[in-house]
């Protein structure tokens, strides 16, 4: 079985909403950030042995309005990974963010994802009537609050959509060899925050229901 992962309650409520027969030991809720999805994360894998046979992390994300000079994802698109990027891992400048590159430092930062596995998933959504982006998403241990920051990260690294617990999830399977999947929808664009512009609970809705349409294929 796959097991369905979300870092919040509010985020995995729809999810259970659209998908009523599913098996509440097959879903986990491991906390925000980066930390807490690694250790909840670890944890379970370790405490099922071969049971769990890949990862589905969904959620929300913030889109980066420019990508490489084009426009990004719009609220309430939902985005599909191919390839999870730790934003801000390295060392932090002012107005860049330089990774490490030492000999005697190294750090993985970028975990691309299954190109067949990432390719069906979008399939599914699209038989299923939802449209879908597919790109790269930066995992970050603090949220960008400003344009300015968005924009550094964002476009540092050619990112869809920002989040905090993506590569976490992602370095995890790597570890124990498990497919992982990852789709998110935009609750709000990375600019000067404001959070009434963000339409959080209808993006929590939406994911839930797209999880749970690939969730039913899969398990």
């Amino acid at each position: 079985m796959y097991l369905v992962v979300s870092a919040t309650e509010i985020e995995m409520a729809p999810f259970i909403r659209a998908f009523k027969e599913h098996d509440p030991q097959h879903r986990l809720i491991t906390g925000v950030g980066p930390l807490e999805t690694a250790y909840s994360l670890t944890r379970r894998l370790a405490e099922s042995g071969n049971e769990v046979k890949g990862v589905l992390n969904f959620g929300i994300g913030g889109a980066y309005p420019i990508i490489n000079g084009s426009l990004g994802a719009n609220l309430l698109d939902i985005c599909v990974a191919d390839l999870e990027i730790m934003g801000d891992l390295g060392i932090c400048f002012n107005d860049r963010i330089e990774e490490f590159n030492s000999d005697n430092i190294s750090v993985p930062t970028r975990f691309p994802f299954d190109d067949k596995l990432t390719s069906q998933v979008v399939e599914l959504l699209e038989h299923a009537g939802i449209p879908s982006r597919r790109g790269a998403f930066v995992t970050v241990c603090g949220v960008s609050g400003t344009a300015e920051r968005g924009e550094m990260v964002g476009t540092r690294v050619g990112g869809l959509c920002e989040n905090m617990e993506g590569a976490a999830a992602a370095r995890v399977c790597q570890a124990f060899e498990l497919p992982f999947i990852e789709l998110r929808c935009i609750s709000n664009f990375v600019e000067d925050r404001d959070v009434s512009k963000w339409r959080l609970t209808d993006a929590c809705e939406k994911a839930g229901r797209a999880a749970a349409v690939v969730a039913r294929t899969l398990l």
